[in-house]
């Protein structure tokens, strides 16, 4: 199937590993030019060929500069896939560890910073230029903005309100001819679930329950119809065929193995 992505520009954000690296992948194999922002360069980002730039999204100016030096790299931007997300785990954790009624306020501050904002800041910064090109703006949530008690608390709200931001930008800007869709992707085999020291394996060393056995009984709690977590290629598949010309605008795709079964 031909996605029509061939000589198309994007910037994807958090692409130097995990989802983020491997939309940056399929992007490249499609004919992407990409640049990938990132606090990091991997050694597994140099192999894709994108142009990695390094920056903090969760700051005030990072996006502006970012998509400042993807337009100087590019021309122009067709596609902008904010990604960008979880960061760091002692950061996350605080969020699944504890309640409102204790959660600083610096934990939601940094949620917010770097999953509600840096897309934000970083689609303000890239409209002039998708306008132009009537691009595609895809946000990466997460099933979990539909779970928010579940926790991280303050994750889970952030992500909420980025869903309300895909809606906004597509009522907005759809009149120009852009187009806005939040994918929502479950569980995902990232470092997350499976480092030894991520979420998942801290969360479970709290229990003094064994890394693996945790993660089994997580996913059985929240009982995929699939049995299984998703692959970051299936994201970036999802991701890819968003990013192909369509009327698709507005709307948010799930890609959880079926968690979420209410209409």
């Amino acid at each position: 199937m031909n996605l029509h992505l061939l000589g198309k520009k994007a910037v994807v954000t958090g692409g130097s590993k995990g989802i983020g690296l491997a939309i940056v992948r399929l992007l490249a194999e499609e004919g992407v030019e990409v640049v990938s922002a990132s606090r990091t360069v991997t050694p597994e980002l140099k192999e894709t060929g994108a142009v990695p730039i390094v920056v903090d999204l969760s700051t005030e100016h990072g996006p502006a500069e970012l998509i400042d030096r993807a337009i100087a790299a590019l021309g122009g931007i067709d596609l902008l896939v904010n990604n960008v997300g979880i960061g760091d785990t002692d950061d996350i954790i605080q969020g699944a560890r504890h309640s409102v009624l204790d959660l600083p306020d610096s934990a939601w501050e940094r949620a917010f910073d770097l999953h509600f904002y840096s897309a934000l800041r970083v689609t303000r910064a890239a409209l002039p230029s998708l306008v132009i090109t009537k691009g595609t703006v895809i946000n990466v949530s997460s099933v979990s903005a539909r779970l928010v008690g579940a926790g991280p608390v303050d994750y889970n709200v952030s992500k909420a309100a980025l869903n309300a931001l895909t809606k906004v930008f597509a009522e907005q800007f759809g009149p120009q001819g852009v187009r806005a869709i939040t994918v929502a992707p479950g569980p995902v085999s990232t470092g997350v679930w499976t480092d030894p020291d991520g979420l998942i394996a801290r969360l479970a060393r709290d229990q003094g329950v064994p890394h693996q056995e945790f993660a089994d009984g997580l996913l059985r709690s929240l009982a995929p119809a699939t049995g299984r977590i998703t692959t970051p290629e299936e994201v970036a598949r999802l991701v890819a065929f968003l990013a192909s010309p369509s009327n698709i605008t507005g709307v948010e795709y799930s890609i959880d193995g079926g968690i979420i079964k209410q209409l």
